[in-house]
């Protein structure tokens, strides 16, 4: 697969950038300019003493002068370039550009499998196609996606069927931003999943760039974020995979940040480690270099007025390994956020294992486990916990449900509740892997968690993913403004109490998660 000559480049600003660049190509390789584009990407991580400076104008043989021109040089170089290197591939630092004026707004977004009406009323959340071809259509300069797998029409799978379309028409959007002058950069897991896909050679072809990112070799994991960054100052996250069946067949939630370049730009920098490790031969850095890091977390959230709303909010990621100094961790933001919570606390995701999922023999990992134990018995904490039944569930999940269930007490102030979502398959039988509820979120009283990972161990070890936390309060100018918290209660309790929702016990055996009317 093709990955085009050099980095994906985040946009300076919301103006587009000239595609000329500032040295020629064609420069000969011991030029002067050539020379001091070369020391520019030396500059890579030396922020130590002077005689590393001298050091490095011995071994290119240039002035002083040539070293303050290279200074000059970052700023209007612009955006972090690779420089591969023994160590691995790195990013050159650059000027930090002052960002534009901001006007930040969200909304939330989600899909709704075909023939499941109930769930389709009562909604805060907008269509999950519809916004995801109108920030298509929006982009001027960049889309980066950041995706498990690429299997955008029913050919890749062998389904003829009609639900495949908002896909297809999604994939020919794609093809058409390089004709636009908005480059297209994906990086996306090394994986089998939809080993037919086509999707991505046709991005190719137009003048997309692509790197698989061989997770595995690397921590053992997958790469399973599912984001998007446009022109350096929309955002997309979610449970959505570059799949049409999330669009039509999978029911999904998802969150859209409009107008928000500094948010975007700190997400900007996980996709960019995912870049950096798509290369042949990758080694993960020991410390990343500090043009990764971020002064955006759990600590420090960013400070915003979303459509008038004071809100704040920061990005997790895990695993370890791919969070570079500032970054919060995904598995600590959510034990947070689980910790911070004092009225209730609804989740809602596709799996929940208190052990390993991916390691052999399993291991147990109480983990978040105990965090909503500790919740609902030690402060009277409300936890509701859909976890999705489908064809494909694990049986052996039943039972630690049930464990969760069996603790609730009324009597004793204790509610901790657990329900299975089922989302019938109807006439939709010859569709694999669909007709389930996959999305993956959280919200307390306090904040709204949408995420990308399912809840065991192997998520937050060795997998890629990302988490965004959103908290907003409601501001006397805006009285009718719902915060993103109450929107996402909402848009919960309406799945709860959903006829789909079934209480354990509804079930008639632990293999039971088919819909029966």
């Amino acid at each position: 697969m093709g990955t085009g000559t050099g980095p994906p480049k985040m946009p300076r600003s919301p103006q587009r950038m000239s595609r000329t660049p500032v040295w020629p190509c064609s420069n000969p390789p011991h030029s002067p300019r050539a020379r001091v584009a070369e020391l520019c990407s030396l500059r890579e991580g030396l922020s130590s003493p002077a005689g590393t400076w001298v050091r490095v104008l011995q071994v290119l043989g240039v002035s002083a002068a040539l070293l303050l021109g290279c200074l000059s040089l970052t700023h209007l170089l612009g955006p972090a370039q690779p420089v591969e290197g023994p160590a691995g591939p790195q990013f050159a630092p650059h000027g930090a550009a002052q960002p534009p004026q901001d006007a930040c707004s969200l909304a939330l977004v989600e899909s709704i499998p075909q023939d499941l009406p109930v769930t389709a009323t009562n909604s805060s959340a907008r269509p999950l196609a519809q916004a995801w071809l109108q920030l298509l259509d929006m982009a001027q300069e960049s889309v980066h996606v950041a995706s498990f797998y690429w299997s955008l029409t029913g050919h890749d799978i062998g389904v003829n069927d009609s639900s495949s379309q908002l896909g297809e028409t999604l994939l020919q959007k794609l093809q058409q931003l390089p004709g636009r002058n908005v480059s297209l950069v994906v990086a996306t897991s090394t994986t089998s999943l939809a080993p037919n896909s086509s999707d991505l050679q046709r991005l190719v072809a137009q003048g997309a760039q692509v790197r698989h990112v061989p997770l595995k070799k690397l921590t053992g994991g997958v790469l399973h974020s599912k984001f998007w960054v446009v022109d350096g100052r929309h955002i997309y996250v979610g449970s959505a995979n570059m799949d049409w069946r999330s669009l039509t067949q999978v029911k999904e939630l998802g969150v859209i940040i409009y107008n928000c370049s500094r948010l975007a730009q700190d997400l900007e920098k996980t996709f960019q480690t995912y870049w950096a490790l798509g290369v042949p031969g990758p080694v993960l850095p020991s410390r990343w270099p500090r043009n990764f890091s971020s002064h955006i977390n759990r600590f420090q959230p960013l400070r915003e007025h979303f459509s008038g709303l004071p809100t704040t909010a920061y990005f997790s990621a895990s695993p370890p390994a791919l969070c570079p100094s500032g970054r919060t961790r995904d598995l600590d933001a959510l034990l947070t956020e689980i910790g911070h919570a004092r009225e209730f606390i609804y989740i809602s995701v596709m799996e929940y294992f208190p052990t390993t999922r991916f390691q052999h023999p399993d291991r147990y990992w109480p983990v978040l486990d105990t965090a909503l134990r500790t919740a609902a018995v030690s402060r009277g904490v409300h936890v509701r916990l859909l976890v999705s039944c489908w064809l494909n569930t694990d049986p052996s999940m039943i039972p630690f449900l049930r464990s969760l269930q069996a603790l609730s007490n009324p009597k004793a102030g204790i509610s901790l509740d657990v329900k299975a979502y089922i989302v019938p398959v109807g006439n939709h039988s010859n569709i694999p892997f669909s007709r389930v509820n996959h999305s993956k979120f959280m919200v307390t009283e306090q904040v709204a968690y949408i995420g990308t990972s399912n809840w065991s161990e192997d998520y937050f070890s060795s997998t890629a993913g990302v988490g965004l936390v959103l908290r907003q309060r409601a501001a006397g100018t805006q009285p009718q403004a719902l915060t993103v918290q109450e929107q996402l209660r909402r848009l919960f309790e309406r799945d709860w109490s959903s006829p789909y929702a079934l209480g354990l016990d509804a079930l008639a055996h632990s293999r039971d998660c088919v819909w029966r009317h």
